[in-house]
């Protein structure tokens, strides 16, 4: 039978998104970068948008009763960060000139004029580095629950729940996770969204790559919220993920930013296998259950 509510709100979270995405990638184009990521920021609420526009039911697990789950808090604020430091490492352990302690990147990211502002603040790469890992692990999860919340309330409080009740846990997560993965391709394809543009296999790659990440972390997100029943936990597990992605980059060698799809951010095949591997044995686990 066809679910109505569930076409209607994937229409809409597509149609909303893939519309800002649109001006996203007119802003990218012309340089804007600033505007480009306040646009991407308000399009994360897109999915938000279409649960209410698809008159989806809306009782998500609001309230933060979380008394004896304490455990999966601490899971969702800092378990991506320890999956993104092994994956970060495993890169830079098979690709060992990628690793570079000076911090080049961080200086060519910067460039002239933000080296000399750092300066005059009195502080040093070194300095700064440590202020991003810092931030990075206490409150910019937080900050980035409310960015996330707009895509959590959309994938794992309506969507995840439909696909699974239909599919079953495993093969729900899966095409859960596609649906996540495609809602980002044009920004991708045509503004070089996550990967970049200067990557082997561009444009095509990344955003195949992106669904199977997409994939591992809807798992990985999506059984947090199983174990809570409320919505914040995975939007704070999703913003925690936004806020360690880039913390592998950091050491990296300029002269490997072309290896994005492999490594070291845990978007990469290398930099996300910790990531995948967790989520296959969650995949395996849910299946074998379905199974009994």
């Amino acid at each position: 039978m066809k679910d109505k509510q569930l076409s209607s709100f994937l229409l809409w979270a597509f149609l909303l998104a893939w519309m800002l995405q649109a001006v996203a990638i007119g802003l990218a184009w012309n340089g804007q970068t600033h505007y480009f990521q306040l646009v991407m920021l308000v399009s994360m609420y897109a999915p938000f948008a279409a649960v209410l526009l698809a008159k989806a039911p809306r009782d998500m697990g609001w309230g933060l009763k979380l008394r004896g789950k304490g455990k999966w808090v601490l899971a969702a604020w800092f378990g991506f960060a320890v999956l993104a430091v092994l994956g970060a490492a495993l890169y830079y352990l098979l690709f060992p000139k990628a690793f570079d302690p000076g911090f080049s990147f961080l200086s060519t990211q910067l460039g002239e004029e933000g080296l000399r502002q750092m300066e005059a603040q009195g502080l040093t790469l070194q300095t700064l580095v440590l202020i991003q890992l810092v931030e990075a692990l206490t409150y910019a999860p937080l900050i980035n629950t409310f960015a996330a919340l707009g895509e959590e309330v959309g994938w794992r409080g309506f969507l995840y729940p439909r696909l699974k009740a239909r599919f079953g846990v495993a093969r729900g997560r899966l095409l859960g996770g596609l649906i996540w993965g495609v809602w980002h391709w044009p920004v991708m394809i045509l503004a070089g969204y996550n990967y970049g543009s200067d990557y082997w296999g561009a444009p095509v790659l990344g955003p195949i790559l992106f669904c199977l990440v997409c994939v591992a972390l809807g798992t990985i997100i999506d059984d947090l919220y199983e174990k809570t029943a409320c919505i914040w936990v995975p939007a704070l597990a999703h913003g925690a993920f936004n806020a360690v992605s880039g913390i592998g980059v950091l050491l990296l060698n300029p002269a490997y930013i072309g290896h994005t799809t492999l490594g070291p951010a845990p978007i990469g095949l290398i930099g996300g296998l910790p990531i995948f591997v967790l989520a296959f044995l969650l995949l395996r686990r849910s299946g074998k259950a379905a199974d009994e």
